[in-house]
């Protein structure tokens, strides 16, 4: 797989592109990129008002998010001999968050609690 142009490169296109100085065509012509990459990126810069590139993470996003881990600690540190399903359960009423036994267990060894 080839290695992705760098941000200078975007940088000078996007700028040369919104100086006026040619279509996408004659750009990437003269930056020796390909049309689809041109427009790639400046369709990219609409959406997401960034130039640079966005960063890639591949793989499953988790279910619960870090935002929610100390309010799972608060419930261990309130009542330390939960079980699965009964964080199940306080995960499904008080957050709306469905998560199967072995994805809370995952989480748990995330957080490096025990049972």
């Amino acid at each position: 797989m080839g290695k992705p142009y760098g941000d200078d490169l975007r940088r000078k296109y996007l700028h040369a592109y919104d100086q006026g100085e040619g279509t996408h065509e004659s750009l990437a012509d003269r930056f020796s990129v390909s049309v689809a990459w041109a427009k790639k990126i400046s369709a990219q810069r609409r959406r997401t008002a960034h130039i640079e590139r966005v960063s890639h993470h591949p793989g499953r996003k988790p279910a619960v998010g870090i935002e929610m881990h100390p309010q799972v600690k608060n419930w261990f540190a309130a009542q330390p001999d939960l079980t699965l399903a009964e964080v199940q359960q306080k995960l499904d009423s008080e957050v709306g968050i469905s998560l199967s036994l072995p994805q809370i267990w995952h989480l748990l060894k995330k957080l490096k609690l025990r049972l």
